[in-house]
């Protein structure tokens, strides 16, 4: 092994990638800032392989080169390189190949990536370098996948709320001794409340962009034009301080209505209670059980209600570290998942925001404006629609992919494929969430703002999602009739006269057609 040189032979490569900007990194951990050299580079491969926003491009790109400078500031040596650096390979195996080429260190150590195709590279590496690959666990979630396994083994439903309730045990988080906070484990009966607008509605923290961000606006800018998205006005916090302020906002500001309010949409009202920290905490910013016991103390101090606080820290300790382990449990086949066999064109109003649609106009604009749409928007409103339309769900996960500031494959395409889309056939999901229009109406004030009548069932002006929902669910009797919780819905169904029935589905035909292009054609006709 090579003796550790001054000129950086024989030391440690670190490399740090760019959802992993924790400084308790555990490649990090296990590396001496006095005898490794940490590599962090921009490359078009991972910045193109889906048409990411140009908002998601510049916050990961300007929050890696602030990263490089904290770990520069902590004595350890970092070699970064930008996008448009002379040399630049485009692709990590380029990048690692290089400095090794420099350095010739004595090993490349790794965490663990958030994404299955870097995992195999990182696999790969260990046949096709010549130095020792040390891949680390990322101990920065608190389920490891090991510990999901041994979970998930031998049983024969995976649902969350088992799971979220391990984790409250194994936490301690909102525990009375052995029983949970205030007698109940979950609180979200209480958190489905339609908001009115003349309610108070803070706003997110908001960042005024330094030196470092504006050069890297100026380069997706030049160099992903095409990208989906409005780059600017460009406010989210690339620096780990930013990032807490943002959060202590939402605590401060938000957290007590947060849960009240969780499921509510409103036409000019991007954020209403909502954290919109997911972006900080994917990235390696935030830290999640400082973020749940955090909230955890406004309930203790009387701050904040018990719907509020257990609601938020179930989506943290309960739904993201679940997907994430049903993401590395499932993994590779997981992404050809496709129950309804549903091979629809994505519509491009999903990419543009144009649609007589009010909500979903509402959803995908501001998506588009801000990388940003919360958990509902993007579940009942551009995820039941696509579903409704039986769009091939691959191209509803590369669009979420892409679109959002927060989406990494991990996180992004179990939701997407399981609870959006129900096609894994109800891995994630006891049933579909499918939904008509009176559900949006009931939750957004959408519908008054909208082209199409929701009290309308069929016909020009119908609600689509009246007659959608109709046709979603006798298109595919066949495999969802047998569901317990569908049963009264199909009985519902079959006394409506053939006449509705007829009227219904050719309604959803004709709109499918005009909205997915041709192949709406191949839906297979189940009566």
């Amino acid at each position: 092994m090579p003796e550790k040189g001054a000129d950086g032979t024989g030391r440690d490569l670190v490399l740090v990638l760019g959802d992993q900007l924790s400084l308790g990194l555990s490649s990090l951990r296990a590396a001496d800032p006095a005898n490794a050299v940490v590599l962090m580079a921009e490359v078009y491969e991972e910045a193109s392989y889906v048409p990411h926003h140009k908002k998601k491009l510049a916050f990961i790109f300007s929050a890696m080169r602030h990263f490089a400078d904290a770990l520069r500031a902590q004595g350890w040596t970092v070699e970064y390189t930008k996008l448009d650096d002379p040399g630049n390979a485009g692709s990590f195996d380029g990048e690692v190949e290089r400095a090794i080429e420099r350095h010739r260190p004595a090993c490349l150590i790794v965490t663990e990536p958030g994404e299955w195709r870097v995992a195999q590279k990182f696999a790969d590496w260990r046949d096709s370098l010549d130095i020792p690959v040390e891949v680390l666990d990322d101990d920065r979630f608190l389920c490891s996948r090991a510990d999901f396994r041994d979970w998930a083994a031998g049983r024969k439903s995976l649902r969350m709320e088992y799971f979220y309730r391990d984790m409250r045990r194994r936490t301690g988080l909102l525990m009375d001794g052995d029983e949970p906070e205030g007698g109940r484990w979950n609180f979200d009966a209480e958190n489905r409340k339609p908001a009115d607008d003349d309610l108070f509605m803070p706003q997110p923290a908001r960042f005024a962009p330094d030196d470092t961000t504006r050069e890297v606006l100026a380069l997706v800018d030049a160099h992903f034009s095409n990208h989906v998205g409005d780059l600017e006005p460009f406010w989210f916090a690339v620096t780990r301080e930013d990032a807490e302020a943002a959060f202590e906002t939402f605590v401060k500001d938000a957290l007590p209505l947060f849960g009240d309010y969780q499921d509510a949409m409103l036409q000019d009202r991007k954020f209403l209670f909502h954290s919109v920290c997911s972006l900080y905490l994917n990235a390696g910013l935030l830290d999640p059980l400082d973020m749940c016991r955090r909230a955890e103390a406004e309930y203790y101090s009387g701050r904040a209600p018990l719907n509020a606080v257990e609601g938020y820290i179930r989506q943290i300790l309960g739904w993201r570290e679940y997907i994430r382990g049903i993401y590395w449990l499932k993994m590779p086949e997981y992404a050809d998942s496709n129950f309804f066999e549903a091979d629809n064109n994505l519509p491009g109003f999903y990419w543009t925001g144009e649609t007589d649609l009010a909500c979903v106009r509402a959803a995908a604009g501001q998506t588009i404006e801000e990388a940003y749409a919360h958990h509902i928007q993007r579940l009942m409103i551009t995820g039941n629609l696509a579903m409704l339309m039986g769009v091939d769900p691959k191209q509803i996960h590369e669009w979420y992919l892409a679109v959002y500031a927060d989406a990494y494959e991990w996180v992004e395409m179990p939701n997407t494929l399981g609870m959006s889309q129900f096609a894994d056939g109800g891995l994630l999901g006891s049933k579909p969430y499918a939904a008509g229009g009176n559900y949006i109406n009931k939750m957004s004030d959408y519908c008054g703002h909208c082209a199409y009548d929701v009290k309308q069932k069929t016909g020009p002006r119908a609600c689509p999602f009246n007659y959608l929902y109709w046709d979603f669910l006798a298109r595919n009797r066949d495999k969802l009739e047998g569901n317990p919780r569908l049963g009264p819905v199909y009985r519902t169904w079959d006394k409506m006269s053939a006449d509705k029935r007829e009227a219904t589905r050719e309604s959803a035909r004709a709109f499918i057609r005009d909205a997915c292009g041709q192949r709406a054609d191949t839906l297979v006709s189940n009566t």
